[in-house]
């Protein structure tokens, strides 16, 4: 793995592959790489406006790319149907579960949850289950959610998932990122033990501390100035670049031999570096939590996962 890169990304000739939040950042890396190496990809984007201009943007990059953009509002349970009853293929090869808020100010969701829980992992969870029939039709398809080394500041709470007692923006995005780990967990341990036995995996990634407007968009909100321009000042000074950031995201998705329920991130120090096996805390591998946010999950949601029901 040591020096793995986007010259090591295989041929992609065939796959079709669906990016969550690629009209910037980690995202649009993430698609315009697979594209570049001959995926088909759907831009999924909350604003049909920047899809577009990030299709565009993409074909300026690399012109031969087979790319369209979607629009998908993770944080709207009705656009995630619309998006997943319309994407027009019968069989996907790659969901990478990328888009995310980080630290806001407390809101709700379309369907009134918090926000970070109901976008990170509510909307993620949906998209997958009405999606995975058709993950299920591609032999070796692969589930990529992205979490976070933030994780480990917060366990999921299953008393309070959305924060309704007591609030804190870093501990709701921990809170989020952890139950993106526990998610993948579950569905690698479902996949694993389905009838037939299915050669789908569920993977995690992380990009360690990359240089996107995740860390500025909290304080924004809030019009905390000082604290936006610190975040600013630490992405120029300490975050790597996107493509760099991406990395353990398309080495989850892309590279042979990942094992279902890995966690990738950078090698050194969880923060940069080649893609690497990554740490994660021990609550993220609990069957029993993981059984308890699945359920909670299809509850809220209201999709099922019926492809992998016993």
């Amino acid at each position: 793995m040591t020096g793995w890169n986007t010259g090591d990304i295989p041929d992609l000739d065939g796959r079709v592959a669906v990016v969550t939040g690629a009209n910037g950042g980690l995202g649009y890396v993430i698609a315009r790489e697979l594209a570049r190496k001959g995926a088909t990809v759907v831009l999924a984007c909350r604003s049909r406006t920047r899809g577009s201009a990030a299709v565009e943007r993409l074909l300026g990059e690399v012109p031969a790319a087979c790319v369209e953009p979607a629009r998908l509002d993770l944080g709207d349970l009705g656009s995630v149907r619309e998006f997943a009853y319309a994407l027009p293929y019968e069989r996907l090869d790659l969901l990478v579960n990328n888009a995310g808020v980080m630290a806001l100010p407390h809101g709700t969701t379309a369907d009134g949850f918090e926000t970070q829980f109901g976008v990170n992992h509510l909307g993620h969870f949906a998209l997958t289950g009405l999606l995975l029939p058709s993950l299920l039709a591609a032999p070796g398809a692969r589930i990529v959610t992205v979490s976070s080394v933030l994780h480990a500041l917060a366990n999921v709470d299953p008393r309070d998932l959305n924060s309704v007692r007591r609030y804190g923006r870093w501990t709701a995005y921990a809170r989020s990122k952890s139950a993106n780990l526990l998610f993948t967990h579950e569905l690698a341990r479902r996949l694993a033990a389905r009838e037939g036995a299915s050669d789908v995996r569920a993977v995690a990634a992380h990009p360690g501390y990359a240089r996107t407007g995740l860390s500025t968009a909290g304080p924004r909100a809030e019009g905390r100035r000082v604290a936006e321009r610190l975040a600013r000042l630490g992405n120029r000074v300490a975050a790597q670049p996107p493509e760099a950031g991406a990395l353990p995201v398309l080495y989850a998705a892309t590279a042979p031999g990942v094992p279902s329920d890995s966690f990738t991130g950078p090698s050194f120090a969880l923060w940069r570096g080649s893609p690497a096996p990554s740490w994660r805390a021990s609550w993220t591998t609990d069957d029993a939590m993981g059984e308890r946010l699945w359920a909670a999950s299809e509850r809220l949601t209201g999709v099922v996962y019926e492809p992998l029901l016993p």
